[in-house]
C-alpha cells in the first residue's frame, strides 16, 4: 500500500485565496453598481448585443420625440386656420343676414345703402382675416406656398380678387400633418369645378324702364361644369383673361290679334343668345308665346357652351297695365325690348360679396334690390358651402394629429419596453444576487481570516 503526498507552498495558497477573494469583491461590486444603476448592462462591454438593442431603443424613441415635436407645431398652425375658417364663416354669415334684410320690399334705396355699407364693413374685415398668419409669419390660408398676403384685392380690371399663390393642398404624412390650408379652395371660385355665375339685368331702351315692373332671374345652374369652356392661358406677366360671359338679349315684342284684327290682350317677347367665347354658335332669335298683363311668365333658358356644359336658369316676369291708357297701348311689356341678362363666372366669395355691395347700394327700385339679393344669396351659399368644407378638412387634420400622436405613444411605449427588457435589471433578482455575493464574500473573508490566525508554533509547547 502506497500514499501520496502533494505538497503545497504557504505563498501559493495564500495567492490562490487572495484572488478568489478579489474575484468574489468585484462580482460584489459589479452587482452593487448594477443594483444602484437599475441596469443589468451599465457598459457595452457588458452585453453587447444588449447594448446595441437598447441603443437602438433609445435612438428611435428620441426620433419619435422630434416628431412629436414637429407634429405639435403642425398641429397648433392647423388649429388657428381652423379657427381663421372658423371666423371667416360667421362673417359670411353676417353678410348673409344684411343681404337678407336688404331685400325687404318696403326699404328706400337710402336705406339699402346703409345695408351696403354695412356689408362693406363686414367685407373688409373678412379680408383681414382670410390674409392672417402664424407665429411664424406664414399665411395659414397660403395653400402651397403663397405671397405674405394670399388674398389680393379688390384690384383694378377684369379679375377683382386673385389667390397670389400656388393652389393645391399639401399631403399628410405617416407622422406629419401640413401647416397650412387650401385657401384657393376655400375662397376662390373655379368655373370649372364650381359653375358658379351671376345673373346682372339691365335695360338699354329708354323707352322701357326696368322700375316699376318686375323681371328677374333665379340662379344659374350649371351641368357638366368641367366641360365648360375657358379663355386660353396668358403668359406672364399678363393677367389671367376672364372667364367667357353670355347675354340673353330681348329684341322686340309683337302683340297678338284676333282673327277680326282686334287686340287680344297678349304679345310674343324675342330673345337673342350671344357670348363672348368665338367658339359659341347662336340657336338664332328665341320667342317667348302668350305673354298676359298681371300674369306672372316664367321663361325657361338654356345656354349649350361648346365645350358640353349647360347653362341653365329662369327668367321670371309679370307684364302689367297703364291705367291711364287705353289698350293696346296700355300694356307694360315684361319682359321688353332692351331687357337683357348677363352672366359671368363669380371669381371668388369675395367678389360675389362685392357684386352684392355694388348693386343692392345701387339699386334704384325693388326689382333691381330683388335681383341682387337673389343672385347674392345664391353665391354666397355656394361660398359657405366652400368655407365649411374646407374647415371640416381642417378638423379632420386635427383629427388626424390626435391620431399620429396616439400611434407614436404606443409605439413610445413598445420601444421603452424593447429597451428595459435589453438594458435593465430585475431588481428582486439584483438584490437576490447581491445578497448571496455579500453573504459569500462574507464566509470567504472569515474563512480566510480564520485560516491566517492558524499557525504550527501554537501547538509547540
Amino acid at each position: 500500500m502506497s500514499s501520496s503526498f502533494y505538497r503545497v507552498s504557504t505563498a501559493n495558497m495564500y495567492d490562490a485565496t487572495l484572488r478568489n477573494l478579489s474575484a468574489r469583491q468585484k462580482t460584489l461590486v459589479d452587482l452593487q453598481e448594477n443594483l444602484t444603476a437599475g441596469k443589468r448592462v451599465v457598459r457595452p462591454s457588458d452585453d453587447p448585443v444588449a447594448a446595441a438593442q437598447a441603443e437602438r431603443a433609445l435612438t428611435r424613441i428620441s426620433r419619435i420625440q422630434t416628431e412629436q415635436r414637429a407634429l405639435d407645431v403642425q398641429r397648433n398652425a392647423i388649429a388657428q386656420a381652423e379657427s381663421t375658417l372658423g371666423d371667416a364663416v360667421g362673417l359670411v354669415q353676417e353678410i348673409r343676414q344684411l343681404v337678407v334684410a336688404a331685400g325687404g320690399g318696403a326699404l328706400k334705396p337710402e336705406d339699402r345703402k346703409t345695408y351696403a355699407n354695412q356689408i362693406q364693413s363686414l367685407r373688409e374685415q373678412l379680408t383681414q382675416v382670410i390674409n392672417r398668419k402664424d407665429t411664424n409669419g406664414v399665411p395659414l390660408l397660403g395653400a402651397l406656398g403663397s405671397a405674405l398676403e394670399p388674398f389680393a384685392g379688390p384690384l383694378s380690371g377684369a379679375t377683382d380678387y386673385k389667390f397670389d399663390g400656388l393652389a393645391g393642398q399639401a399631403a399628410s404624412g405617416n407622422t406629419s400633418i401640413p401647416t397650412t390650408v387650401d385657401g384657393h379652395s376655400a375662397l376662390m371660385f373655379d368655373p370649372k369645378r364650381d359653375g358658379i355665375y351671376n345673373a346682372a339685368i339691365s335695360s338699354t331702351d329708354p323707352a322701357y324702364p326696368q322700375d316699376g315692373r318686375r323681371f328677374g332671374t333665379d340662379a344659374v345652374q350649371v351641368t357638366n361644369a368641367h366641360l365648360l369652356q375657358q379663355p386660353p392661358p396668358t403668359v406672364p406677366p399678363a393677367p389671367p383673361a376672364p372667364p367667357y360671359t353670355y347675354t340673353v338679349a330681348f329684341t322686340g315684342v309683337t302683340l297678338n290679334k284676333n282673327p277680326d284684327g282686334s287686340y287680344d290682350g297678349t304679345y310674343d317677347a324675342n330673345y337673342v343668345i350671344s357670348s363672348t367665347n368665338p367658339a359659341y354658335t347662336s340657336p338664332g332669335t328665341q320667342s317667348v308665346t302668350g305673354l298676359k298683363a298681371d300674369q306672372l311668365a316664367t321663361i325657361p333658358v338654356s345656354i349649350n357652351d361648346p365645350g358640353g356644359a349647360t347653362l341653365k336658369f329662369n327668367i321670371s316676369a309679370t307684364p302689367t297695365t297703364n291705367p291711364v291708357k287705353l289698350p293696346p297701348d296700355n300694356l307694360v311689356f315684361s319682359p321688353a325690348p332692351g331687357d337683357t341678362v348677363t352672366l359671368s363666372a363669380s371669381p371668388s366669395i369675395a367678389s360675389a360679396i362685392d357684386a352684392a355691395i355694388r348693386d343692392i347700394g345701387g339699386a334704384a327700385n325693388n326689382n333691381a334690390a330683388a335681383q341682387a339679393v337673389g343672385q347674392a344669396l345664391a353665391n354666397i351659399d355656394a361660398g359657405l358651402e366652400r368655407l365649411h368644407n374646407m374647415r371640416g378638412y381642417a378638423g379632420e387634420l386635427l383629427n388626424r394629429a390626435d391620431r399620429i400622436t396616439g400611434d407614436q405613444e404606443n409605439r413610445s411605449i413598445q420601444l421603452e419596453a424593447d429597451r428595459s427588457r435589453a438594458q435593465d435589471l430585475d431588481m428582486v433578482k439584483g438584490i437576490s444576487d447581491f445578497q448571496n455575493a455579500s453573504v459569500g464574500y462574507e464566509a470567504a473573508l472569515k474563512s480566510y481570516a480564520q485560516v491566517q490566525r492558524l499557525s504550527l508554533f501554537n501547538f509547540i509547547s
